[in-house]
């Protein structure tokens, strides 16, 4: 190798490795300015919380949500909704609730789809509709709430409105992913929500990715939904954690941003990145709340409701929580009881 070669190879290394220090620092610098754009422990929803308070004093007055110290369970309420058409102040419409869990020691990931009409005390309100619980007192009720039914702690909560939904997976380039049948659904009160889907394996973009976990007029209606939305996760989640998605990172990060609220403070966002990114070697544990096996269909209060025992419910829960799953062991279907990767369903 002559000393003319030698002087341009370590020129194109100098300017290689500049170049990835230049990138990292970037990225770094992305991610943390999401952080603070997104949270800064308080959460964007604390402004209608305190309209609520001050027409009405007396109104109840959610508990703070717990704190995460970083060696215990985190879990974390996840929040899909519309945020079309609203007042300032006013609460987004909740149409997803799931709860993301990680077990620090195992490293193992859960995620529960929550039934939207699960019947339960919402503190200071009559029982409704878990859903109703965003609307009637911000993300604070809304934790309490899903805590006080499965009887865990809920430390904090993301809200992602449709919107940013879209805005991630085409961010991603789409999702490849398997539509099971065909799909159709028009509402003409509201023409934007409009389902069209084919089946077959095809390349969702994030408006039919969008359609896909919405659609819930089949025969099992919200079941198949829930169902529906954690495989899509899982896709979704998978496809996030590629080389070139991560590469695109801060790109995404500012096309999602305006769309999300968050009371997770800026200085757990990275440990919880690490945790999250621990976890996924192990396939997630995934399941329905409230189980096939332990809810009942009812009518209450001139309302389609779906009823369980709450301490069934929690020992329920508490038994996927003791399952982990074997890293070299690939995740199958969810069981019909509601429960994926756990052997629990069948044992209520």
């Amino acid at each position: 190798m002559t000393v003319r070669t030698k002087k341009i190879l370590l020129s194109l290394t100098i300017v290689i490795v500049l170049g990835l220090f230049g990138y990292g620092g970037y990225y770094v610098y992305s991610i943390i300015k999401f952080s603070n754009d997104i949270s800064d422990g308080e959460s964007p929803l604390d402004e209608y919380e305190q309209v609520i308070r001050e027409q009405n004093p007396e109104v109840y007055q959610p508990q703070e949500p717990p704190k995460w110290e970083g060696t215990e369970r985190v879990n974390i309420l996840l929040l899909g909704g519309d945020a079309r058409g609203l007042t300032k102040n006013e609460p987004p419409r909740s149409d997803t609730m799931m709860v993301a869990s990680i077990d620090p020691a195992t490293k193992q990931a859960y995620l529960f789809s929550i039934l939207r009409d699960t019947y339960t005390d919402i503190p200071g309100h009559y029982a409704n509709r878990i859903n109703a619980a965003l609307a009637l007192g911000s993300y604070k009720l809304a934790m309490e709430t899903v805590s006080n039914l499965l009887g865990i702690d809920i430390q904090y909560y993301v809200f992602v409105d449709f919107q940013g939904f879209i805005k991630l997976v085409d961010a991603l380039g789409g999702i490849e992913f398997e539509v099971e049948k065909n799909m159709y659904y028009y509402d003409p009160t509201d023409p934007e929500y409009k389902i069209d889907l084919k089946a077959g394996l095809q390349l969702l973009d994030g408006d039919k990715a969008l359609q896909y976990v919405r659609f819930r007029h089949d025969r099992m209606g919200d079941y198949t939904r829930t169902e529906r939305q954690r495989a899509l996760l899982s896709a979704l989640a998978h496809k996030m954690s590629s080389t070139t998605s991560l590469l695109n990172l801060p790109s995404t990060l500012r096309k999602i941003e305006p769309y999300i609220s968050t009371n997770i403070p800026t200085s757990k966002m990275l440990p919880l990145a690490r945790l999250a990114y621990e976890s996924m070697g192990r396939e997630p544990i995934t399941a329905q709340l409230p189980p096939m096996n332990l809810l009942r269909e009812e009518y209450v209060n001139d309302m389609s409701v779906i009823t369980v025992n709450k301490t069934a419910l929690q020992a329920y829960v508490q038994e996927l929580f003791n399952t982990v799953n074997d890293p070299s062991v690939s995740s199958g279907e969810d069981s019909n009881d509601g429960a994926s990767n756990s052997g629990a369903g069948n044992s209520q």
